[in-house]
């Protein structure tokens, strides 16, 4: 065996393993790896990216661009109205005219009582036709009659299943969807007085606004039986209301200048 079969490897040899042990294409499982090169390739910014997160997590600071809790949009630029002459605010602020009150405290109760029981059975009858589904409560029975909910709840029953789509236009007068949320607002305030019979006595167009707004939801739901009843009791309230304005000598209530 010659002397050049024993030696060792030659120094270009040496080079070219060397080259290859540090080439990262020599470690073809790197790319696979959880520590790639690039989860390390910047290990400076990474570590301080989680360190930055991690601050703001623990600390709840390093948040620029929120605001505090306890400031809002008027906090920022704003603008303020001139304020008007004295001889304006002097007019707004004159004793509010007498609206008309024509109907009876009992009177009241049992117009807005009707509305309410007839609207809660419209959504009932709604939510049962078209098998919407409703959220069990652990603090509430389940829904067996219309009287089960209060009309407010039956509201937010209908908002929700709108606002999640659950409501296809199909099913609505007009196809209205967009406007349901607005109209069931607008009869809120009919359980409010309804229920709360301690709240000040309405004037007449209050009340018959309140009819006009269960009329409204009615329509929108496609109710007939509702209509036809709601529109007829605003018939009849607002006949009562003129007979009243005609007899000179009723005594009704005392008139409020503030309504509810």
């Amino acid at each position: 065996m010659g002397l050049a079969s024993i030696a060792g490897p030659s120094r270009r040899q040496l080079d070219d393993d060397a080259r290859l042990r540090s080439s990262p294409e020599h470690y073809p499982w790197e790319e696979d790896a959880p520590t790639s090169r690039t989860g390390y390739e910047f290990p400076s910014e990474t570590s301080a990216t989680k360190g930055l997160q991690s601050g703001q997590q623990m600390h709840g600071r390093n948040y620029p661009q929120r605001r505090p809790s306890n400031r809002d949009e008027f906090d920022g630029p704003h603008q303020l109205l001139p304020i008007p002459p004295a001889d304006v605010i002097a007019e707004q602020e004159q004793n509010l005219p007498h609206l008309p009150t024509n109907l009876l405290v009992n009177e009241q109760d049992d117009i807005l009582s009707q509305v309410n029981d007839c609207l809660s059975s419209c959504a009932f009858n709604f939510v049962a036709k078209y098998q919407f589904p409703i959220p069990l409560e652990p603090d509430k029975r389940p829904v067996g009659t219309a009287a089960d909910r209060e009309w407010n709840e039956w509201v937010y029953l209908l908002k929700r299943l709108a606002t999640k789509r659950r409501i296809p236009a199909r099913v609505l007068y007009n196809g209205q969807i967009k406007q349901l949320v607005t109209v069931l607002e607008n009869s809120l305030e009919m359980r409010h007085a309804a229920k709360h019979q301690s709240r000040p006595l309405k004037d007449d167009r209050n009340v018959l606004q309140l009819i006009s707004a269960g009329l409204q939801v009615a329509k929108i739901l496609k109710d007939a039986a509702s209509m036809v009843f709601l529109d007829n009791l605003y018939v009849r309230t607002e006949a009562r209301i003129q007979s009243r304005k005609n007899n000179p000598g009723f005594i009704g209530q005392p008139t409020s200048t503030s309504t509810v």
